[in-house]
C-alpha cells in the first residue's frame, strides 16, 4: 500500500445469491461488485462514475461495511476493516461517514434537527439536550442553515435543506471520510451547484477525503480530482479529471461522455455503440463484460477479462484493444 492513502479496496467482490425459495440453496448469483481496485489519498476527491445498476452503490456499502464482501480486501488507514465484526468496527465508524442519495427517506420524520444532527454523537458522548441543541445549532450554522432551524422536522425543510441536514449529520463526529452517494441526483440544478459548492468548501476547510459517486458527469468532473469509470461492476478507466474529458481511453467512457446534451445538435457522435442494453448481472457476457456494445469487439474480447493497464501517467484502462483506439 502506498503511503498517503487513507482507503484501498483491492479486488473487492460482492455476489448477491438469488434462491427459488426459503430454505433452498442459491443455485443463480447476482454479481453486483466484481473485482474492484483502487486507493484513495487524503484529501482527495475521487468520483466514481457509471450507469444506474453497474454497482456504485453496492460498492459504496461494501466500503462503509453495511454490506460484508463475498471476496476482496477494503483498507482503511492502514486497518484492514475486511472482516471485522461490529464490535470492532465502532471505533471507526465516526472516521467514516455516508451521505444518502434521498434527502428526506434517510433521515427520521419523527426526530426534530438537533436530534437528527447530534445522534452520531450521542452515540458516543453522553450530552445534556442543552449541549445537544447547542451543537446542532453549530452544525446548522456550518452547512448554511439557520440556528432556529433546530427544532424543525424534516418535513419543514426544502430538499436542499434537508440534504444540507444530512451533510450536517455526517460532519457531526468530524469524520476522515465521506461517502456521498448521489447526493445531489434527488435535487432541482439551483440546488445541486449549491450543494456541490458547500460540499467544496467543507473539504477545504475540514480537510476531507471523499468518494463521490454520481451518474452526472458535469458535477463528477466540477468536484473531483480524479474519476473511476465502473461498468457491469467493474472498473473499466481511472484517469485525472483533465484525462477523463481530453482523452478518453475505453469505449464506454466515450459512450457516457457523448450521451451528454451538446450545445450542437448536429454534432455527430464520436463513437458508434451497437444498439444493446446493458447486460444483466445475474447473467453477465463472458470476457470483456462491454463487449456485446462495443464497437471495436474482436473474438478475445468474448473470452478474455480485461484488466486495468496503465497507458499514461495515473491514467488506466481495462480493454484488449486499445491500439484501436488511440
Amino acid at each position: 500500500m502506498t503511503s498517503g492513502n487513507l482507503l484501498v479496496v483491492k479486488d473487492l467482490k460482492k455476489f448477491f445469491p438469488l434462491r427459488k425459495g426459503l430454505f433452498t440453496k442459491p443455485r443463480v448469483w447476482a454479481q453486483a461488485v466484481a473485482g474492484v481496485s483502487f486507493a484513495i489519498k487524503k484529501g482527495e476527491s475521487f468520483g466514481l462514475v457509471g450507469e444506474s445498476g453497474c454497482g456504485k452503490t453496492t460498492l459504496a456499502r461494501l466500503i462503509m461495511r453495511l454490506l460484508r464482501p463475498t471476496a476482496g480486501q477494503i483498507v482503511f488507514d492502514g486497518t484492514d476493516i475486511t472482516a471485522m465484526n461490529s464490535k470492532a468496527m465502532r471505533p471507526l465508524r465516526r472516521r467514516m461517514q455516508i451521505i444518502f442519495q434521498d434527502p428526506y427517506a434517510s433521515l427520521n420524520p419523527r426526530f426534530r434537527a438537533a436530534s437528527i444532527v447530534t445522534e452520531p454523537l450521542s452515540a458516543r458522548l453522553r450530552m445534556t439536550k442543552a449541549r445537544r441543541r447547542q451543537e446542532a445549532a453549530r452544525l446548522l450554522i456550518k452547512v448554511g442553515l439557520n440556528a432556529h432551524d433546530v427544532l424543525k422536522y424534516p418535513h419543514e425543510f426544502s430538499g436542499g435543506q434537508r440534504q444540507r441536514l444530512g451533510i450536517a449529520r455526517a460532519l457531526s463526529v468530524q469524520p476522515d471520510l465521506i461517502v456521498a452517494d448521489e447526493p445531489v441526483s434527488a435535487l432541482d440544478v439551483s440546488v445541486q451547484a449549491q450543494i456541490i459548492n458547500l460540499l467544496l468548501d467543507l473539504k477545504e476547510n475540514a480537510n476531507l477525503t471523499y468518494l463521490f459517486i454520481s451518474h452526472d458527469l458535469s458535477v463528477v468532473e466540477y468536484l473531483c480530482d480524479r474519476i473511476a469509470v465502473m461498468y457491469l461492476g467493474r472498473i473499466v478507466e481511472l484517469a485525472p479529471k483533465n484525462n477523463f474529458r481530453n482523452v478518453p481511453r475505453h469505449p464506454y467512457t466515450k459512450m457516457l461522455l457523448h450521451a451528454a446534451p451538446q450545445p450542437d445538435p448536429l454534432m455527430p457522435m464520436e463513437i458508434d455503440v451497437r444498439d444493446e442494453e446493458a447486460p444483466n448481472p445475474i447473467n453477465p457476457p463472458s470476457g470483456c463484460g462491454f463487449h456485446p456494445r462495443c464497437p471495436y469487439m474482436r473474438n478475445r474480447c468474448r473470452v478474455n477479462v480485461p484488466s486495468l493497464v496503465k497507458v499514461d501517467k495515473s491514467h488506466y484502462v481495462a480493454c484488449l484493444n486499445l491500439n484501436l483506439k488511440t
